[in-house]
């Protein structure tokens, strides 16, 4: 407030600086640099969680595509080409023609052509052959449908059995769960499995715990008498084997296979009775969407179907007896 030189009172008033001058448009802007940051990064997170693969699949969905890659012909979608594969096109001008190949005529002693329609003789000789070829199907079919179906009743009593010998031994509840038995197109299979906590082999060992031979030897009392011969075959998880040098899971596998086969024949199986043995490692788990899981540590024991090795031993015999028959010309045995 300041006087005037005519004595009147001149009162000014100032407006210091301060308060919203830009209004609220930086919150705006703020707010979408955040959200593009966050885009961004969403982006990059993206990006690093998705395979070459995928990438190479998203790079081709958005690539350019063009309907014609030469520039001679009609330069459309077919670009000059056809859509027949070579040598299936057919001319409209001409009609379709069929081609065969006749064998050459046949001639007599004279040089005549001996080529007729064949007699009444030879269709009825070749209608009997056929017949007799349809019968001996027709037998063999029968017995091999006999035979198979015995076999498969002997697998079932066995899985009966196998059933009935684990009720009597002690722990039956706990090394029942380590018993498979299964009945698959290979044959009857029997297959002793590792549990959480309750392992057949020592860690990284191929020598067997006394419930491993247990159970072996529980097996054995069952197939022994069968006449199928047997594959054995050890399996591991997926963990890698890093405890000896040049020492895999493969050798592993293969190691404890072995060691279930001298359990066997010390119990009495026939060395004659053995088709394989095999270590398999890692590559048929019995779990497959849990590669590591412990029940995919097993020995793996099947009796292999039509492998029936009594009936082999009885074709030797008979077949030994018709030679010496033979040669000396006397009767069979019966």
């Amino acid at each position: 407030m300041a006087d005037s030189a005519d004595g009147s009172i001149i009162i000014k008033r100032i407006k210091k600086g301060g308060g919203d001058h830009h209004g609220g448009a930086w919150k705006i802007a703020y707010a979408d640099f955040v959200t593009a940051m966050m885009a961004f990064f969403l982006l990059l997170w993206l990006l690093n969680s998705v395979t070459e693969e995928q990438l190479q699949g998203i790079s081709n969905y958005f690539a350019p595509a063009s309907a014609s890659r030469t520039t001679s012909g009609a330069g459309g979608i077919l670009g000059g080409q056809v859509l027949g594969e070579p040598g299936s096109q057919q001319s409209s001008l001409s009609k379709p023609s069929i081609r065969l190949v006749l064998p050459p005529p046949r001639t007599g002693l004279g040089g005549e052509d001996v080529s007729e329609t064949p007699t009444e003789t030879d269709e009825s000789q070749q209608g009997n052959s056929e017949q007799d070829a349809e019968n001996g199907r027709d037998g063999d079919s029968t017995g091999e449908s006999e035979a198979a179906e015995a076999e498969q009743e002997q697998f079932e009593q066995a899985q009966q059995q196998l059933r009935q010998a684990l009720k009597d031994i002690p722990n039956a509840e706990v090394l029942a769960r380590s018993l498979v038995v299964d009945d698959t197109p290979e044959g009857l299979r029997v297959q002793i499995v590792d549990q959480d906590g309750l392992s057949m082999f020592p860690s990284g060992s191929a020598e067997p715990l006394p419930r491993t031979i247990q159970l072996l030897e529980l097996v054995m009392d069952v197939i022994k008498n069968m006449p199928q011969k047997i594959a054995v075959s050890g399996h591991t998880d997926s963990v890698p084997f890093t405890s000896r040098e040049n020492y895999s899971n493969w050798e592993l596998s293969a190691d404890r296979a072995n060691s279930a086969r001298r359990v066997l024949e010390a119990k009495g199986l026939p060395e004659e009775r053995l088709a394989r043995v095999v270590g398999k490692s890692d590559t048929e788990p019995l779990i497959p969407e849990d590669p590591q899981n412990a029940r995919n540590r097993r020995l793996s024991i099947v009796l292999l179907r039509g492998t029936n090795t009594e009936e082999e031993t009885n074709e030797q015999r008979i077949d030994l007896e018709r030679l010496l028959k033979e040669q000396s010309g006397a009767p069979l045995p019966h």
